[in-house]
Protein backbone atom coordinates (compact mmCIF):
# COMPACT_ATOMS: atom_id res chain seq x y z
CA UNK A 1 0.00 0.00 0.00
CA UNK A 2 1.39 3.48 -0.75
CA UNK A 3 2.97 5.35 2.16
CA UNK A 4 0.72 8.35 1.58
CA UNK A 5 -2.42 6.32 2.23
CA UNK A 6 -1.00 4.97 5.50
CA UNK A 7 -0.19 8.51 6.65
CA UNK A 8 -3.70 9.59 5.74
CA UNK A 9 -5.21 6.83 7.87
CA UNK A 10 -3.03 7.87 10.83
CA UNK A 11 -4.59 11.34 10.63
CA UNK A 12 -8.12 9.89 10.64
CA UNK A 13 -8.80 8.31 14.05
CA UNK A 14 -12.30 7.10 13.10
CA UNK A 15 -10.99 5.31 10.03
CA UNK A 16 -8.13 3.68 11.97
CA UNK A 17 -10.44 2.61 14.77
CA UNK A 18 -12.79 1.01 12.22
CA UNK A 19 -9.86 -0.83 10.68
CA UNK A 20 -8.80 -2.21 14.08
CA UNK A 21 -12.28 -3.35 15.11
CA UNK A 22 -12.90 -4.78 11.69
CA UNK A 23 -9.89 -7.11 11.82
CA UNK A 24 -10.51 -10.82 12.24
CA UNK A 25 -10.79 -11.81 15.88
CA UNK A 26 -7.70 -13.97 15.67
CA UNK A 27 -5.51 -11.01 14.67
CA UNK A 28 -6.55 -8.67 17.47
CA UNK A 29 -3.74 -8.55 19.96
CA UNK A 30 -2.60 -6.34 22.78
CA UNK A 31 -0.79 -4.12 20.28
CA UNK A 32 -4.03 -3.43 18.41
CA UNK A 33 -5.85 -2.59 21.65
CA UNK A 34 -3.02 -0.29 22.74
CA UNK A 35 -3.18 1.43 19.35
CA UNK A 36 -6.92 1.94 19.76
CA UNK A 37 -6.31 3.69 23.08
CA UNK A 38 -4.10 6.29 21.44
CA UNK A 39 -5.07 9.49 19.70
CA UNK A 40 -4.08 10.62 16.25
CA UNK A 41 -0.80 12.07 17.57
CA UNK A 42 0.37 8.70 18.89
CA UNK A 43 0.06 9.92 22.53
CA UNK A 44 -2.03 7.85 24.95
CA UNK A 45 -5.19 9.40 26.35
CA UNK A 46 -3.68 9.24 29.86
CA UNK A 47 -0.69 11.30 28.73
CA UNK A 48 -2.97 13.74 26.95
CA UNK A 49 -5.01 14.24 30.13
CA UNK A 50 -1.85 14.77 32.18
CA UNK A 51 -0.51 17.34 29.70
CA UNK A 52 -3.84 19.16 29.67
CA UNK A 53 -3.90 19.35 33.47
CA UNK A 54 -0.31 20.66 33.50
CA UNK A 55 -1.19 23.25 30.85
CA UNK A 56 -4.18 24.47 32.87
CA UNK A 57 -2.05 24.82 36.01
CA UNK A 58 0.55 26.80 34.08
CA UNK A 59 -2.19 28.99 32.62
CA UNK A 60 -3.55 29.79 36.09
CA UNK A 61 -0.07 30.61 37.38
CA UNK A 62 0.55 32.88 34.41
CA UNK A 63 -2.72 34.79 34.84
CA UNK A 64 -2.15 35.16 38.60
CA UNK A 65 1.36 36.56 38.17
CA UNK A 66 0.29 39.91 36.72
CA UNK A 67 -2.23 42.64 37.39
CA UNK A 68 -2.53 43.53 33.72
CA UNK A 69 -4.62 41.81 31.09
CA UNK A 70 -2.54 39.40 28.96
CA UNK A 71 -3.49 38.80 25.36
CA UNK A 72 -3.94 35.32 23.93
CA UNK A 73 -0.77 35.63 21.84
CA UNK A 74 1.32 36.53 24.89
CA UNK A 75 -0.21 33.60 26.75
CA UNK A 76 0.66 31.36 23.82
CA UNK A 77 4.30 32.39 24.08
CA UNK A 78 4.51 32.26 27.89
CA UNK A 79 2.55 29.13 28.85
CA UNK A 80 4.12 25.72 28.13
CA UNK A 81 1.76 23.36 26.38
CA UNK A 82 0.54 25.65 23.62
CA UNK A 83 2.00 25.08 20.17
CA UNK A 84 4.23 27.93 19.07
CA UNK A 85 3.18 30.02 16.10
CA UNK A 86 4.75 28.95 12.80
CA UNK A 87 2.84 31.26 10.49
CA UNK A 88 0.37 28.61 9.31
CA UNK A 89 -3.35 29.15 9.56
CA UNK A 90 -4.05 25.60 10.75
CA UNK A 91 -1.70 26.00 13.71
CA UNK A 92 -3.33 29.29 14.72
CA UNK A 93 -6.80 27.78 14.49
CA UNK A 94 -5.73 24.80 16.59
CA UNK A 95 -4.40 27.16 19.29
CA UNK A 96 -7.61 29.19 19.34
CA UNK A 97 -9.74 26.07 19.78
CA UNK A 98 -7.49 24.78 22.55
CA UNK A 99 -7.44 28.13 24.34
CA UNK A 100 -11.23 28.45 24.18
CA UNK A 101 -11.60 24.98 25.72
CA UNK A 102 -9.13 25.86 28.47
CA UNK A 103 -10.95 29.10 29.29
CA UNK A 104 -14.27 27.28 29.49
CA UNK A 105 -12.82 24.63 31.78
CA UNK A 106 -11.31 27.21 34.13
CA UNK A 107 -14.67 28.94 34.44
CA UNK A 108 -16.41 25.59 35.01
CA UNK A 109 -13.97 25.00 37.86
CA UNK A 110 -15.04 28.30 39.43
CA UNK A 111 -11.83 30.17 38.70
CA UNK A 112 -12.63 33.90 38.26
CA UNK A 113 -11.19 34.48 34.78
CA UNK A 114 -11.59 38.14 33.73
CA UNK A 115 -11.60 39.56 30.22
CA UNK A 116 -10.69 43.17 29.49
CA UNK A 117 -8.26 45.70 28.07
CA UNK A 118 -5.47 47.61 29.75
CA UNK A 119 -6.25 50.84 27.83
CA UNK A 120 -8.46 52.23 25.07
CA UNK A 121 -5.59 51.87 22.65
CA UNK A 122 -5.56 48.07 22.91
CA UNK A 123 -7.24 46.38 19.99
CA UNK A 124 -7.45 42.91 21.54
CA UNK A 125 -8.93 41.67 24.78
CA UNK A 126 -6.68 40.18 27.43
CA UNK A 127 -7.15 37.91 30.40
CA UNK A 128 -6.20 37.85 34.04
CA UNK A 129 -7.16 36.32 37.40
CA UNK A 130 -7.44 38.65 40.38
CA UNK A 131 -5.60 37.12 43.29
CA UNK A 132 -8.04 38.41 45.89
CA UNK A 133 -10.94 36.74 44.06
CA UNK A 134 -9.02 33.52 43.53
CA UNK A 135 -7.60 32.96 47.00
CA UNK A 136 -9.70 31.49 49.79
CA UNK A 137 -10.67 33.86 52.59
CA UNK A 138 -8.79 33.71 55.87
CA UNK A 139 -9.95 30.99 58.24
CA UNK A 140 -11.20 32.56 61.45
CA UNK A 141 -12.75 30.89 64.51
CA UNK A 142 -14.24 32.35 67.64
CA UNK A 143 -13.20 31.03 71.05
CA UNK A 144 -15.93 28.38 71.20
CA UNK A 145 -15.17 27.07 67.70
CA UNK A 146 -11.44 26.90 68.39
CA UNK A 147 -12.10 25.00 71.62
CA UNK A 148 -14.33 22.54 69.76
CA UNK A 149 -11.59 21.92 67.18
CA UNK A 150 -9.03 21.31 69.90
CA UNK A 151 -11.39 18.88 71.63
CA UNK A 152 -12.04 17.03 68.39
CA UNK A 153 -8.30 16.70 67.81
CA UNK A 154 -7.86 15.15 71.25
CA UNK A 155 -10.66 12.71 70.42
CA UNK A 156 -8.76 11.41 67.40
CA UNK A 157 -5.43 11.10 69.19
CA UNK A 158 -6.22 7.48 70.03
CA UNK A 159 -8.06 6.66 66.80
CA UNK A 160 -7.12 6.12 63.17
CA UNK A 161 -7.23 9.81 62.23
CA UNK A 162 -4.65 10.92 64.76
CA UNK A 163 -2.03 11.85 62.17
CA UNK A 164 -4.56 13.76 60.05
CA UNK A 165 -5.81 15.63 63.12
CA UNK A 166 -2.29 16.67 64.10
CA UNK A 167 -1.59 17.85 60.55
CA UNK A 168 -4.78 19.94 60.51
CA UNK A 169 -3.94 21.54 63.86
CA UNK A 170 -0.44 22.37 62.68
CA UNK A 171 -1.81 24.17 59.61
CA UNK A 172 -4.36 26.12 61.65
CA UNK A 173 -1.74 27.22 64.15
CA UNK A 174 0.56 28.26 61.33
CA UNK A 175 -2.26 30.46 60.03
CA UNK A 176 -2.52 32.18 63.42
CA UNK A 177 -5.53 30.31 64.85
CA UNK A 178 -5.35 29.34 68.51
CA UNK A 179 -7.03 25.95 68.72
CA UNK A 180 -6.12 25.16 72.31
CA UNK A 181 -9.19 24.73 74.47
CA UNK A 182 -9.42 27.44 77.09
CA UNK A 183 -9.58 26.81 80.79
CA UNK A 184 -7.75 24.49 83.10
CA UNK A 185 -7.02 20.90 82.08
CA UNK A 186 -9.57 19.62 84.61
CA UNK A 187 -12.32 21.66 82.95
CA UNK A 188 -11.77 20.05 79.56
CA UNK A 189 -14.10 17.08 79.00
CA UNK A 190 -12.30 13.84 78.34
CA UNK A 191 -13.51 11.75 75.41
CA UNK A 192 -12.22 8.22 75.09
CA UNK A 193 -11.90 7.01 71.51
CA UNK A 194 -10.38 3.61 72.19
CA UNK A 195 -13.42 1.54 71.19
CA UNK A 196 -12.23 -0.54 68.22
CA UNK A 197 -15.52 -0.23 66.36
CA UNK A 198 -15.71 3.57 66.59
CA UNK A 199 -13.94 4.47 63.29
CA UNK A 200 -15.99 1.97 61.27
CA UNK A 201 -19.31 3.12 62.75
CA UNK A 202 -18.47 6.78 62.17
CA UNK A 203 -17.65 6.03 58.54
CA UNK A 204 -20.82 3.95 58.08
CA UNK A 205 -23.00 6.74 59.51
CA UNK A 206 -21.27 9.31 57.30
CA UNK A 207 -21.78 7.46 54.01
CA UNK A 208 -25.13 5.86 55.03
CA UNK A 209 -24.06 2.23 54.76
CA UNK A 210 -25.45 -0.53 57.04
CA UNK A 211 -23.26 -2.45 59.47
CA UNK A 212 -23.19 -5.86 61.14
CA UNK A 213 -21.70 -6.57 64.54
CA UNK A 214 -21.90 -8.96 67.47
CA UNK A 215 -23.50 -7.34 70.51
CA UNK A 216 -23.32 -8.60 74.08
CA UNK A 217 -26.35 -7.46 76.05
CA UNK A 218 -26.16 -6.82 79.78
CA UNK A 219 -26.66 -10.11 81.61
CA UNK A 220 -26.34 -12.18 78.44
CA UNK A 221 -23.83 -14.96 78.23
CA UNK A 222 -23.18 -14.80 74.49
CA UNK A 223 -23.29 -12.03 71.86
CA UNK A 224 -26.03 -11.67 69.26
CA UNK A 225 -25.58 -10.74 65.61
CA UNK A 226 -27.18 -7.34 64.87
CA UNK A 227 -27.71 -5.47 61.61
CA UNK A 228 -28.06 -1.71 61.88
CA UNK A 229 -28.63 1.30 59.64
CA UNK A 230 -26.55 3.82 61.66
CA UNK A 231 -28.02 7.29 61.90
CA UNK A 232 -25.24 8.67 64.05
CA UNK A 233 -22.62 8.08 66.75
CA UNK A 234 -22.45 10.11 69.95
CA UNK A 235 -20.78 10.18 73.33
CA UNK A 236 -23.02 10.32 76.39
CA UNK A 237 -21.79 10.28 79.98
CA UNK A 238 -18.33 9.21 78.89
CA UNK A 239 -19.47 6.29 76.73
CA UNK A 240 -19.96 5.92 72.99
CA UNK A 241 -23.25 4.84 71.44
CA UNK A 242 -24.45 4.22 67.90
CA UNK A 243 -28.12 4.84 67.15
CA UNK A 244 -30.09 3.84 64.09
CA UNK A 245 -32.65 1.49 62.61
CA UNK A 246 -32.29 -2.09 63.84
CA UNK A 247 -33.21 -4.31 60.88
CA UNK A 248 -33.52 -7.35 63.15
CA UNK A 249 -36.03 -5.68 65.49
CA UNK A 250 -37.64 -3.41 62.91
CA UNK A 251 -37.33 -0.25 65.02
CA UNK A 252 -34.89 2.42 66.14
CA UNK A 253 -32.35 1.24 68.69
CA UNK A 254 -29.12 2.40 70.29
CA UNK A 255 -26.09 0.27 71.16
CA UNK A 256 -23.18 0.88 73.46
CA UNK A 257 -19.90 0.48 71.61
CA UNK A 258 -18.12 -1.10 74.60
CA UNK A 259 -20.48 -4.08 74.25
CA UNK A 260 -19.69 -4.70 70.60
CA UNK A 261 -17.39 -7.70 70.33
CA UNK A 262 -15.06 -8.03 67.39
CA UNK A 263 -15.13 -5.79 64.35
CA UNK A 264 -18.10 -3.88 62.94
CA UNK A 265 -18.55 -4.95 59.32
CA UNK A 266 -19.66 -2.32 56.81
CA UNK A 267 -21.57 -3.61 53.80
CA UNK A 268 -23.90 -2.38 51.08
CA UNK A 269 -23.54 0.67 48.91
CA UNK A 270 -23.22 4.33 50.02
CA UNK A 271 -26.58 6.02 50.49
CA UNK A 272 -28.39 2.70 50.88
CA UNK A 273 -30.74 4.19 53.49
CA UNK A 274 -31.96 7.62 54.48
CA UNK A 275 -31.41 9.26 57.84
CA UNK A 276 -34.66 10.67 59.33
CA UNK A 277 -34.72 14.44 59.32
CA UNK A 278 -36.19 14.86 62.80
CA UNK A 279 -34.41 12.30 64.93
CA UNK A 280 -32.92 13.05 68.36
CA UNK A 281 -30.01 10.68 68.84
CA UNK A 282 -29.44 11.85 72.41
CA UNK A 283 -33.05 11.06 73.27
CA UNK A 284 -32.65 7.60 71.74
CA UNK A 285 -29.61 6.95 73.93
CA UNK A 286 -30.84 8.62 77.13
CA UNK A 287 -34.23 6.94 76.80
CA UNK A 288 -32.82 3.43 76.58
CA UNK A 289 -34.37 0.63 78.59
CA UNK A 290 -33.41 1.16 82.27
CA UNK A 291 -30.68 -1.10 83.52
CA UNK A 292 -29.68 -1.94 87.06
CA UNK A 293 -26.97 0.49 88.02
CA UNK A 294 -24.25 -0.97 90.18
CA UNK A 295 -21.72 0.67 92.43
CA UNK A 296 -18.00 -0.06 92.45
CA UNK A 297 -15.45 1.05 95.03
CA UNK A 298 -11.93 1.51 93.76
CA UNK A 299 -8.80 2.52 95.64
CA UNK A 300 -6.35 4.75 93.71
CA UNK A 301 -2.91 5.94 94.73
CA UNK A 302 -0.74 8.70 93.42
CA UNK A 303 -1.76 11.07 90.62
CA UNK A 304 -2.71 8.43 88.06
CA UNK A 305 -6.10 7.02 87.09
CA UNK A 306 -7.31 10.36 85.74
CA UNK A 307 -10.09 8.77 83.68
CA UNK A 308 -11.47 6.92 86.71
CA UNK A 309 -11.38 10.09 88.80
CA UNK A 310 -13.38 11.90 86.13
CA UNK A 311 -16.18 9.33 85.98
CA UNK A 312 -16.37 8.76 89.75
CA UNK A 313 -19.32 10.11 91.72
CA UNK A 314 -17.14 10.72 94.76
CA UNK A 315 -13.50 10.63 95.84
CA UNK A 316 -12.88 10.26 99.57
CA UNK A 317 -9.21 9.94 100.49
CA UNK A 318 -8.42 8.06 97.28
CA UNK A 319 -11.44 5.72 97.41
CA UNK A 320 -13.60 6.27 94.34
CA UNK A 321 -17.29 5.48 94.12
CA UNK A 322 -18.24 4.73 90.51
CA UNK A 323 -21.71 3.96 89.17
CA UNK A 324 -21.66 1.50 86.26
CA UNK A 325 -23.82 -0.89 84.27
CA UNK A 326 -21.19 -2.60 82.12
CA UNK A 327 -18.48 -4.41 84.08
CA UNK A 328 -16.43 -5.05 80.92
CA UNK A 329 -16.28 -1.31 80.18
CA UNK A 330 -15.21 -0.39 83.72
CA UNK A 331 -12.71 -3.26 83.93
CA UNK A 332 -11.03 -2.04 80.75
CA UNK A 333 -10.48 1.43 82.24
CA UNK A 334 -9.25 -0.01 85.53
CA UNK A 335 -6.67 -2.28 83.90
CA UNK A 336 -5.46 0.56 81.67
CA UNK A 337 -4.67 2.60 84.81
CA UNK A 338 -2.06 0.04 85.86
CA UNK A 339 -0.79 -0.68 89.36
CA UNK A 340 -2.14 2.56 90.86
CA UNK A 341 -5.67 1.10 91.05
CA UNK A 342 -7.14 -1.70 93.19
CA UNK A 343 -10.77 -2.83 93.01
CA UNK A 344 -12.48 -3.25 96.38
CA UNK A 345 -15.91 -4.43 95.23
CA UNK A 346 -18.15 -5.80 93.73
CA UNK A 347 -16.68 -9.33 93.39
CA UNK A 348 -17.69 -9.77 89.74
CA UNK A 349 -15.77 -6.65 88.81
CA UNK A 350 -12.72 -7.93 90.69
CA UNK A 351 -12.93 -11.20 88.72
CA UNK A 352 -13.21 -9.31 85.42
CA UNK A 353 -10.13 -7.19 86.19
CA UNK A 354 -8.11 -10.22 87.32
CA UNK A 355 -9.03 -12.08 84.12
CA UNK A 356 -7.90 -9.17 82.00
CA UNK A 357 -4.60 -8.81 83.86
CA UNK A 358 -3.91 -12.52 83.52
CA UNK A 359 -4.62 -12.36 79.80
CA UNK A 360 -2.16 -9.48 79.41
CA UNK A 361 0.48 -11.30 81.45
CA UNK A 362 0.04 -14.41 79.31
CA UNK A 363 0.55 -12.41 76.08
CA UNK A 364 3.78 -10.90 77.40
CA UNK A 365 5.39 -14.29 78.27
Amino acid sequence: MPRGNAAYRARKPATRLTTVTGMPSGSRGSGARATARRGRTGISFEDMAARRAERLVNLVICLLSTRQFITAERIRDAVPGYEAADGSRSTDEAFKRMFERDKAELRDLGIPLETGKNSHFDSEDGYRIKRRDYELPAIEFDAAEAAAIGLAARLWQSATLGESARSALLKLRAAGTDVQASGTPGAVPHIDASDPSLPALLEAARVLRPVRFDYLKSGSGSPERRTLEPWGVLSWRGRWYVAGFDRDRGEGRSFRLSRITGKAEIFGRPGEFERPEKVDLLDMVAGRSPEDNRIAHVRVTGSGAGQLRRIAQSDVDGELTISFTDSRWLARHITSAGASVRVLDPPELVDEVVARLRAVAGEQR
